[in-house]
């Protein structure tokens, strides 16, 4: 089964740049999970499957940590929900920065992390 947590909005300060880092900029999360649920279908109990508020409030805290690449924030937000969560198989986890400074139009720079 696969469990989605798509668009978690947030403020943060990753980014190289002193100006990203000083004033933050806005952040897009998604978070696709492969799980076996086969317990929770059958008990209907929130302890036999993936607490998705569980999951937001490890992304929130990583997404508080500010880190320089995308590429990190990305790997730390899979990595975590790897050890809190050992039911979950396949997993990939997007981070995408709004108007990333390219010297250029672009509306978004998007990384995915896949375990």
């Amino acid at each position: 089964m696969t469990i989605e947590l798509l668009g978690m909005h947030f403020r943060a300060r990753h980014g190289c740049l002193e100006s990203e880092r000083v004033y933050g900029g806005e952040f897009v999360v998604d978070v696709r999970m492969e799980c076996d649920c086969a317990r929770a279908e059958a008990s209907d109990r929130l302890e036999d499957t993936v607490d998705y508020s569980r999951v937001y409030a490890l992304v929130a805290r990583i997404m508080d940590e500010p880190r320089q690449l995308l590429e990190a924030v990305a790997g730390r937000i899979a990595d975590g929900i790897r050890e809190e969560f050992p039911s979950v198989g396949e997993l990939e986890v997007s981070v995408s920065k709004k108007n990333p400074p390219v010297g250029g139009d672009c509306e978004w720079a998007k990384v995915t992390a896949r375990r």
